[in-house]
């Protein structure tokens, strides 16, 4: 076994382990630490495949940018999600069945027709980013801006969720500060001079 393999199946093992430690963990913020270490050993596996652009791009926007994302919301929000996962062992058959199906579809589909090619492939272009972005902003352009779009949605909703009213915060109302009066602020009260006699 070459060494290029021995590095192949190790970046493997450690994905899947990361894969099923990102669903079995209860603590949503070890969940996120195992995605990104799930994000880094799939960047590895695209830099074995000579895929450099998709490799580094997987580490800059998923581990640089969402991840990030999902780790201050999970934070914020201050997740217990335990009583959700009381009932994981009730429902880990059925979840190992609908896995084994889809397993059973992914052979079945890589083992089609379409998938058996004889004929030998145009040699790879020397720059595959250049390639890549040929065909992403030509035969590809709607389904990247809507992954944009989707993105996007998915900040804002991000955003949103941890914006709690807080009975305890204070807020400032410009409207009213602005609009505010001298009487409505200041009461002038008058008052009699104390004398000797009255002391």
């Amino acid at each position: 076994m070459i060494f290029e393999q021995i590095i192949f199946y190790l970046f493997s093992a450690v994905l899947v382990t990361a894969a099923v430690g990102m669903v079995t963990v209860r603590n949503p913020v070890y969940a996120a630490l195992c995605l990104i270490l799930s994000f880094f050993t799939s960047a590895a596996l695209w830099l074995l495949l000579e895929a450099e652009f998709l490799g580094i791009v997987l580490v800059l926007v998923y581990v640089g940018a969402v991840m990030v994302l999902f780790l201050f919301v999970i934070m914020m929000l201050d997740l217990n999600i335990d009583p959700l996962k009381e009932g994981f062992a009730k429902y880990a058959p059925g979840g190992f069945l609908v896995a084994g199906v889809i397993a059973v579809e992914m052979i079945m589909v890589l083992r089609s027709a379409p998938f058996q090619i004889a004929t030998p492939r145009a040699p790879a272009p020397e720059n595959n980013t250049e390639a890549l972005g040929a065909i992403l902003y030509t035969n590809y352009v709607y389904p990247f801006e809507i992954a944009a779009v989707i993105l996007v949605v998915a900040i804002i909703a991000a955003i949103v969720l941890t914006l709690r009213r807080r009975p305890d915060s204070r807020k400032q109302d410009i409207s009213e500060q602005v609009q505010v009066k001298r009487a409505d602020r200041v009461r002038l009260v008058k008052m009699k001079s104390e004398t000797k006699e009255q002391a």
